[in-house]
């Protein structure tokens, strides 16, 4: 088997996605070789511009997604969640896997269990719009700062007196080894993550049938079903990957639950739904709740935005 090259972002969290995957491939091919080739995006770059600012989609991925259609590499490592979704040209999803942690998690300089606790007036800092509607539904007294910058650097910011509390997905807190620092961690049923977090996406060029066929054997289908659904409600919304939205399913017993919502960036209009519905029809499930949100108030939440 020849030397394969995966392209992923360069920072530590983005190499220990990757290991995640390497590791899961070297369990069915033993013999594999790879290669990690690192690429910087404009994401890695851009350190000031507020996540909630940005106009356009792929702002952690398209530099990535370019080495990989270049042929530079042969295939890439993604969280998922950072994908637009809209695929690139010339390229496919050939799986999606590890999806241990879904939940939003904080981390607090002092001892805190849950967002009750949290001291009147707490600086948090946060770079998502999708936490900070819910954040000011729970606790309308916290003072919501904008935070860039990796994992790591945002705990050096915590631990330095920035903030009193940062939050952050849990997943990436998990696999950086630093589950420790978690205060408490949501449940992702009331506190709404953003859709398909937590889970890793493996990209290849469409018309390469070789490597495909070789990623696809670590495709994990229960969690592509969910996280599809999930990404399905901003597609059907067409609300982008930056709009105060969010999405969580799961499979239980052949059924599917999705929850779902979308605010104005105040918070005070937020609409809410779930659906439950057959498995094997996740994504029409998913069609109809998105339905259901823009009907509710959604679409011209999505039109002021615009403006």
């Amino acid at each position: 088997m020849s030397v394969l090259t995966v392209a992923t972002r360069g920072g530590a969290l983005a190499i220990a996605q990757t290991r995640i995957i390497l590791g899961k491939l070297k369990e069915i091919y033993p013999e594999i070789q790879i290669r990690i080739k690192k690429v910087t995006t404009r994401g890695d770059r851009d350190k000031k511009t507020s996540l909630w600012q940005l106009k356009t989609s792929g702002f952690f991925t398209s530099q990535v997604e370019d080495t990989l259609l270049s042929g530079e590499a042969d295939f890439a490592v993604h969280s998922l969640k950072d994908l637009p979704t809209q695929p690139r040209e010339g390229l496919t999803i050939a799986a999606v896997c590890d999806r241990r942690f879904v939940e939003d998690c904080i981390l607090s300089t002092e001892a805190v269990s849950s967002i009750e606790q949290l001291k009147a007036s707490a600086k948090v800092g946060t770079s998502s719009l999708r936490r900070m509607v819910q954040l000011k539904r729970l606790r309308p007294d916290l003072k919501l700062m904008p935070v860039r910058g990796n994992v790591t650097t945002r705990i050096r910011l915590l631990e330095e007196g920035k903030f009193d509390a940062i939050i952050l997905a849990r997943a990436g807190v998990e696999r950086l080894g630093l589950a420790e620092k978690i205060s408490f961690y949501f449940d992702p049923k009331e506190f709404i993550p953003a859709p398909a977090q937590g889970a890793l996406a493996v990209q290849t060029r469409a018309d390469d049938t070789a490597t495909s066929g070789l990623i696809a054997a670590i495709d994990d289908k229960k969690v592509q079903a969910v996280t599809f659904a999930e990404r399905q409600i901003l597609v059907t919304m067409q609300c982008g990957c930056h709009a105060p939205a969010g999405a969580f399913a799961e499979i239980e017993r052949g059924d599917i639950r999705i929850f779902a919502f979308i605010s104005d960036c105040e918070g005070k209009n937020f609409i809410r739904r779930e659906i439950t519905g057959l498995a094997e029809h996740a994504e029409k499930s998913a069609e109809k709740l998105a339905k259901e949100l823009l009907e509710a108030g959604g679409t011209e939440i999505l039109e002021k935005l615009e403006k």
